[in-house]
């Protein structure tokens, strides 16, 4: 799925489950490799990491209908500042929440990129910052829509084993 704007874009795609072979265990056997190119104006970069569970992805789709449907609330910065993410997954490396949404149907989403998925010049080893650095991109619900189905589509061949 690509989610862009004038200012960037965010592309994630999952490339294949984290071991070939099913392993007998719910956690090992359903980890899948997310793919991910982000261009920002600060800079551009890539990542690869098994950072979501299949029954995870799903819910990636689901949450992008959903901010296009309206029922999604936006999500504010605490009073110290700290973003939060309203869909969040096992693995603090990809995210997501409403930032804005404008009355027209617009809306504003964050995807969130931590540890491996972060730019590269700001990863670090603590996980401090989690979730802290977010990639806004302003969109409306037919591209929320079609991007949703894309995600749908990508994980056809990804059934939970």
């Amino acid at each position: 799925m690509l989610l862009k704007d004038l200012d960037g874009s965010v592309g994630l795609r999952p490339v294949r489950y984290q071991f070939a072979t099913v392993r007998g265990d719910s956690y090992d056997d359903n980890w899948l490799v997310v793919e991910g190119r982000v261009t920002t104006p600060g800079g551009s970069w890539s990542f690869a990491d098994p950072c979501l569970l299949t029954h995870e992805a799903r819910r990636v789709s689901a949450w992008l209908r959903a901010v296009a449907a309206g029922t999604v609330a936006v999500t504010e910065a605490d009073a110290d500042g700290v973003l939060s993410p309203d869909t969040w997954f096992v693995e603090p490396v990809v995210a997501f929440s409403l930032a804005d949404r404008s009355a027209g149907g617009a809306a504003v989403i964050r995807v969130h990129l931590s540890l491996e998925a972060a730019p590269p010049w700001q990863r670090g080893d603590d996980g401090a910052d989690v979730y802290q650095f977010a990639v806004e991109i302003r969109t409306d619900a037919a591209a929320l829509r079609h991007a949703a189905d894309q995600w749908d589509l990508a994980l056809v061949p990804f059934p939970p084993r």
